[in-house]
């Protein structure tokens, strides 16, 4: 997990690079607090799913640019070695980035997993950007922009990602899928608007 805080702030560091930005302009584009921006950049602070969705919507980069090296251009062949999780202890949320970033596509690919009463709620990303999941394992509650979808494996969702969206691990009771599996494990599929980078 070291290694990927380290990786994230200098991923973090060079697209600020990039723009020419300062802390202040980065902050202000983002969302995310000067301070803590400098912390993520220095490895001091390991940011949180949500916060890192922020960090790369405010840059316009796509989220799987902070987690892993994107693929060769031109190559049509590429399998793939899935990165590290990238864990967020808070919200019981880990994230695998399993296809980077492809420019030509304008998607990447992600394994997500939700522990029992894992929640994490992400703010609108990008103008455009829309997500696909699909559910492997596991009863999933998606709000997206207020409307409740319970989903179960083999089920999915396409939705528009800039509006306020919420997954949850639906264990419980009342589960409507009658699952027992504790954690719930699904494909998040990212497909962004032809500016990102």
């Amino acid at each position: 997990m070291q290694e990927l805080t380290r990786h994230v702030g200098e991923q973090l560091k060079q697209i600020r690079a990039q723009r020419g930005w300062s802390l202040t302009q980065a902050a202000q584009a983002t969302g995310v607090s000067k301070a803590m921006l400098g912390q993520i950049e220095r490895g001091e602070s390991s940011p949180t799913v949500a916060t890192l969705w922020k960090i790369a919507s405010g840059f316009t980069v796509s989220f799987s640019q902070f987690l892993q090296a994107p693929p060769v251009v031109g190559q049509t062949l590429q399998p793939y070695t899935p990165s590290a999780a990238f864990d967020s202890k808070s919200s019981g949320m880990s994230v695998v980035s399993f296809f980077p970033y492809d420019a030509e596509l304008r998607m990447d690919m992600f394994v997500v997993e939700l522990k029992a009463a894992g929640y994490s709620e992400s703010s609108a990303h990008a103008v455009g950007v829309i997500e696909h999941v699909i559910v492997i394992e596991g009863e999933l509650e998606l709000t997206v922009n207020g409307e409740v979808h319970i989903l179960g494996p083999g089920e999915g969702l396409r939705f528009r990602a800039d509006c306020k969206h919420v997954y949850r691990n639906n264990l419980h009771k009342n589960s409507l899928h009658n699952s027992s599996v504790a954690s719930v494990k699904f494909h998040d599929i990212i497909h962004y608007p032809p500016e990102v980078s």
